[in-house]
């Protein structure tokens, strides 16, 4: 009986705040927590509220109320602005999608206000800001037109890790032996591919995690934390290789991975071949998991902070992925174009974990103190 009224109660609180918010004079504005933009919008209302007191005004927090976010549903699909997106603005029957900054975003939102009143002479139709009017990815802002430059950036870098680039390396001055370029790059590739397949599912994963969890400040700096200790391992590599703790391929693992190598060219029939360099790509992902699991946690983290869909999700996954495996079919195409034999040295692994552990320092030091740079 208690039970059913405590459920009977948080209905009606529930009811009665969303006719609340719906009232014709009430500005609703529905909001997420951690989203920048939203912060930026109350900041905006509060002076404006100042200027004009009586202005009604009702946030709608799209995770903490299951109502509000069917809500903002309901109303997104039925203006056919879809996806919905935050801050959204609701005023009356008009609704205004997103917010850059005062100077720009101000002046429509104030044109909706004074929608309750119109002035046929003065009065618009409601507009959508254009920062969150995408196609496939997301808002044209200044802020997110940075995202996909910032994926393939991530991507291309995180694909310069030594422990992949020695397997493949290693691999390529086996297949030089052949002689046989289609050969070459037919097993290669595969390899190429196969680690690329292998690393998106990876990250799928991290995604999932996040996406399930939720972004919150203890989880921003678990992950800053985590990413702030790889990339001091990583510089320390630089100036101290192999000495102390260090995220590389062990040595046990070697001899099993030249032995898998071998085996690729053992092979007599090209399909048996393909399978077997399949089988090593799938193992080093597995074996290097720890050499390269930085950059996908950052960056999945940073992914779930902007307001996409499911499916635009994982089309930034796959944008990432072609980045993870640029350097690597670069690699791949110039030792099929000139028969060469490379093999990654000492000194230039030292190199390559240097850049990745700066990087990744400045991520997780950008995580702690300036969060909003990444979203």
């Amino acid at each position: 009986m208690l039970l059913a009224l405590c459920t009977a109660s948080l209905y009606t609180t529930t009811a009665t705040a969303a006719t609340s918010a719906n009232a014709p004079d009430t500005l609703q504005v529905f909001v997420r927590d951690g989203c920048p933009h939203c912060r930026d919008a109350k900041l905006y209302l509060s002076e404006l509220q100042r200027q004009q007191p009586q202005l009604k005004i009702v946030f709608r927090d799209v995770v903490q109320d299951p109502v509000a976010l069917a809500e903002l549903e309901a109303r997104t699909r039925a203006s056919g602005s879809w996806p919905p997106g935050v801050p959204t603005f609701v005023f009356g029957e008009h609704m205004m999608v997103g917010f850059s900054t005062p100077e720009r975003s101000g002046p429509e939102l104030l044109a909706l206000l004074a929608t309750l009143t119109p002035d046929p002479a003065t009065s618009q139709p409601p507009q959508v800001a254009d920062h969150v009017d995408t196609v496939l990815f997301g808002s044209l802002s200044a802020a997110a037109m940075g995202l996909p430059l910032f994926t393939l950036a991530i991507g291309l870098l995180d694909g310069f890790n030594p422990c992949a680039t020695w397997v493949l390396l290693f691999l390529l001055s086996l297949l030089v032996r052949l002689h046989d370029r289609r050969r070459m790059a037919l097993i290669a590739g595969t390899f190429v591919l196969v680690s690329g397949a292998v690393y998106y599912a990876f990250m799928a994963a991290w995604l999932n995690v996040f996406l399930l969890i939720g972004w919150s400040t203890p989880l921003r700096w678990s992950i800053a934390v985590v990413a702030v200790a790889i990339g001091a391992i990583n510089v320390k590599d630089f100036f101290a290789f192999r000495q102390g703790p260090s995220l590389s391929i062990p040595e046990s693992a070697h001899p099993g991975i030249y032995a898998r190598a071998r085996s690729v060219l053992r092979a007599d029939a090209v399909a048996a071949s393909l399978l077997s360099v399949a089988a090593l790509a799938v193992v080093v992902n597995f074996v290097e998991l720890l050499c390269t699991a930085g950059f996908p946690a950052v960056y999945t983290a940073v992914l779930t902070q902007h307001d996409l869909s499911p499916w635009q999700h994982y089309a930034y996954l796959g944008l990432y992925i072609l980045g993870y495996i640029a350097d690597d079919s670069l690699m791949v195409a110039v030792a099929v174009w000139t028969l060469g034999n490379h093999r990654l040295t000492e000194h230039g692994a030292r190199w390559l974990k240097l850049i990745a552990g700066s990087v990744m320092l400045a991520l997780g030091a950008t995580l702690i103190l300036r969060p909003e740079w990444l979203m």
